[in-house]
């Protein structure tokens, strides 16, 4: 049985705006009608974070818009989700959150085998010169692609 992987939507700013420790896939409870928001991308996971509250991972802030035929069977689209994990996974991420700076950001929700699953990261905030040289980094690499392809060329 192969894994079946489609990737609904991407944090592409916590790329930016942490260094990246860990990361986990977790199960995500949701309502019939969010499956099928899911099912149709219509989510955003810009500002969303994971927090533990009576020892269950919770998930925050990730908009999943209103099924448009779900009428009065649609909820709060920034509602508290659960994540579902390992009792163990848990509390080790806990511990690890407790550390100075950590938290934990959702990086990707997608679909495997037809089960919603969100790829959860422990990250650090990356100070302000982080991001410049990242970005100096990505810049000078582009300049190297694009010299290696011009040389090809003739």
């Amino acid at each position: 049985m192969t894994d079946e992987i489609q990737v609904v939507a991407t944090n592409r700013k916590a790329y930016h705006d942490y260094f990246i420790q860990e990361t986990h896939e977790a199960g995500i409870a949701l309502t019939g009608t969010e499956i099928k928001s899911v099912r149709a991308g219509a989510v955003n996971l810009r500002d969303a974070y994971a927090t533990v509250q009576n020892g269950e991972m919770l998930l925050q802030n990730v908009h999943i818009s209103p099924y448009e035929a779900g009428n009065r069977f649609n909820v709060d689209p920034y509602r508290t989700r659960k994540l579902l994990l390992h009792r163990k996974e848990i509390n080790r991420l806990m511990g690890r959150v407790q550390e100075k700076g950590l938290t934990i950001v959702p990086l990707r929700i997608y679909l495997k085998n037809h089960r919603a699953k969100v790829e959860i990261a422990l990250v650090k905030g990356k100070r302000q010169y982080d991001k410049r040289d990242a970005i100096s980094k990505r810049d000078a690499s582009r300049e190297i692609e694009r010299a290696i392809k011009e040389r090809e060329r003739a």
